[in-house]
């Protein structure tokens, strides 16, 4: 039988400091995020997670990253998805990532493949509320002798598909109802859109760890790529003035974007923010940058950061 919750897995301090990898596709990268993850260890981050490609292209990918990093001593969170799978393969997967060492699993409903032919038919679900009862259904038939720690994606600005804000806090709260442990949210750049998200959360009952979703802008392609991975998100014109007096300077943008993200932080964590979740795209810099302007070190003492920010306020 399982034992009770272990939201410690990924939240023995508070707030949490993680980061998101995605699987190299090339020898190269291989080499590049292992130099990115030597680096990031050293601040002992909570967990990483590790994403997975639209409709389970990158499966081996993700489940031999997760076996790597979780080798290291750093809890992995393998991201699995609804779309592209039917319940039988789901099932191997999660057995391949338990087996890899994961114990948590971050369970979204994933978009359709760009490419190939998809047939939505063949899903056996279509929202990530079922898939998080799947999950604790198949951790119960498994007698694993721990539960996953399952966590959910949450949209500070709303999700793209779904006009109804109230409509979707319901989903959410369906998420929450069936198992799930924590929420991470989608890159934002407006902090009061988060904290307005998040007491609507507390509204409804929702009670467990939100995670910020934060990624510094480094140059305008990333800018587009951002706006094109994450519909929806909201650029305000403080970011996007500053970048246009950059005039295309590439340093000066990667300057720009991590000031900005090093000022969101300051502010998420002065409002004792859960957690905050960095999607690096697979490079240390700009994170390290935002580390440095927070005054976080590889000894970083939270608890020590935590009474510094109550006596700043105070």
């Amino acid at each position: 039988m399982n034992e009770g919750p272990s939201r410690s897995v990924l939240f023995d301090r508070a707030p949490s400091f993680s980061f998101e990898f995605f699987p190299p596709k090339t020898p190269e990268g291989a080499q590049a995020l292992l130099a990115t993850i030597v680096t990031l260890q050293e601040f002992h981050p909570s967990f990483v997670s590790v994403t997975y490609g639209a409709g389970g292209g990158s499966r081996e990918l993700t489940r031999a990253l997760v076996r790597d990093i979780q080798q290291r001593g750093i809890p992995t969170v393998p991201h699995l998805t609804c779309v592209g799978h039917t319940e039988e393969e789901l099932e191997t997967i999660l057995a391949g990532f338990v087996n890899a060492g994961a114990r948590a699993i971050l369970a979204l409903r994933g978009d359709p493949p760009r490419r190939g032919a998809y047939d939505p038919s063949r899903d056996a679900f279509r929202h990530a509320a079922e898939l998080v009862r799947f999950i604790r259904s198949w951790e119960e038939r498994q007698r694993l002798s721990f539960r996953l720690t399952v966590g959910v994606a949450g949209f500070a600005e709303g999700h793209p598909d779904t006009r109804n804000r109230l409509r979707e806090m319901d989903f959410l709260k369906a998420k929450i109802d069936e198992g799930a442990d924590y929420i991470c949210t989608q890159l934002f750049f407006d902090n009061h859109a988060f904290f307005d998200y998040r007491s609507r959360c507390r509204l409804l009952g929702i009670d467990v760890p939100i995670i910020a979703g934060i990624m510094p802008v480094t140059s305008v392609s990333s800018l587009n790529r951002m706006a094109e991975l994450s519909a929806g998100t909201n650029f305000p014109a403080r970011l996007l003035k500053a970048m246009l007096r950059a005039g295309g300077d590439r340093q000066s943008i990667e300057r720009i974007g991590v000031n900005y993200a090093s000022q969101q932080c300051s502010e998420l964590l002065d409002e004792e923010v859960d957690g905050i979740h960095f999607y690096t795209l697979n490079r240390s810099r700009a994170t390290l940058e935002i580390y440095r302007n927070l005054g976080i070190n590889a000894s970083a003492d939270v608890d020590r950061i935590k009474a510094l920010n109550f006596l700043y306020k105070s």
